[in-house]
């Protein structure tokens, strides 16, 4: 799908038609937005903007440090855009194409930051003058979206944390949720760390218009403080794991250590009896009298024992 952002007579119009851009300049276009292109599309745009664009495999297999380039009239980039799932989260590839002021997004699916920042643009696209200041805009979004969601996390893990100070059930499932949130925790650290390097790379630029440089060093420090709460947010979980993982150990122990108690009580019962249970001739055997002794010696063994446990404090 194609939707074409363009300045006409004071006003910002929009079109799904590639044929508008026979009719149009570069300075009247500001945004080209392709979601899912078909080949046509694609090939239309090349051949308006005298570039190629990127396949969503090319995208994907850009290394992270080559993600932003730069030639004589162009700039490339690249990032991931996270999104949000019921359990996981995953990564999409995005890939901006700004050539002579005018901004090309490349995505396959809808995205937030995309639908509000054109909803923004055509409520007053002159505080949006140019690709550059589009693409700016897009970021502002994009890592205030992120932000949302680490404090989402950070009440997810306190919520959990609650849990494990209540004493509340821990078993493999509880385990398995707080691997699935560190998994959570280290994509969006990895999202924000793409946005540090692509924000540096910008501030490297000076192809960008001067205004922007002001906006890009808030956002830089913006994504410094993420990623210091998602350091965080990793190491508390790491805590709250070793914590988990301690109880259960602690809970183990105290079973073992009532099955090992129960063993050693009835060792000494169990020795009698087996010793008067020998084919031989035994002393004092020959009635209930004999019986009721041997009993006794039984449970004065099994008293014995108790006592010593608990003198010496390892039934706790």
């Amino acid at each position: 799908m194609l939707e074409i952002f363009y300045k006409n007579k004071g006003q910002l119009v929009t079109t799904n038609e590639l044929s508008a851009l026979d009719n149009l300049g570069y300075d009247d276009i500001l945004w080209i937005d392709l979601l899912s292109p078909s080949g046509e599309e694609k090939r239309g745009i090349e051949s308006y903007l005298n570039t190629t664009l990127q396949s969503r495999a090319q995208a994907e297999e850009i290394e992270s440090s080559s993600r932003y380039s730069e030639s004589e009239t162009t700039i490339f980039i690249n990032t991931n855009f996270l999104i949000p799932g019921p359990d996981n989260y995953s990564m999409e590839a995005v890939s901006f194409i700004l050539c002579e002021g005018i901004i090309v997004s490349i995505r396959h699916v809808p995205l937030r930051s995309f639908t509000d920042v054109q909803r923004r643009l055509v409520i007053n696209y002159k505080s949006m003058p140019t690709g550059y200041h589009i693409l700016i805009g897009v970021l502002e979004n994009r890592i205030d979206l992120d932000a949302d969601m680490i404090e989402l996390m950070s009440k997810e893990i306190a919520l959990f944390s609650k849990k494990v100070g209540h004493g509340g059930e821990m078993g493999e499932e509880f385990i398995l949720d707080i691997n699935q949130l560190q998994e959570n925790t280290m994509l969006v650290r990895e999202n924000i760390v793409d946005k540090q390097r692509m924000i540096s790379s910008i501030l490297k630029s000076d192809k960008f218009p001067r205004d922007v440089y002001a906006k890009l060093n808030v956002l830089i420090k913006d994504v410094n403080s993420l990623i210091n709460h998602t350091n965080f947010s990793f190491e508390r979980l790491e805590y709250m794991q070793n914590t988990v993982l301690g109880l259960i150990n602690l809970e183990q122990n105290r079973i073992m250590k009532i099955f090992t108690f129960v063993s050693l009580l009835f060792m000494p019962p169990t020795v009698i009896a087996s010793i008067y249970g020998m084919n031989v001739d035994l002393p004092i055997m020959g009635g209930m009298v004999d019986f009721a002794l041997i009993m006794l010696v039984m449970m004065i063994s099994v008293v014995t024992v108790s006592i010593l446990f608990k003198r010496k404090k390892m039934l706790k």
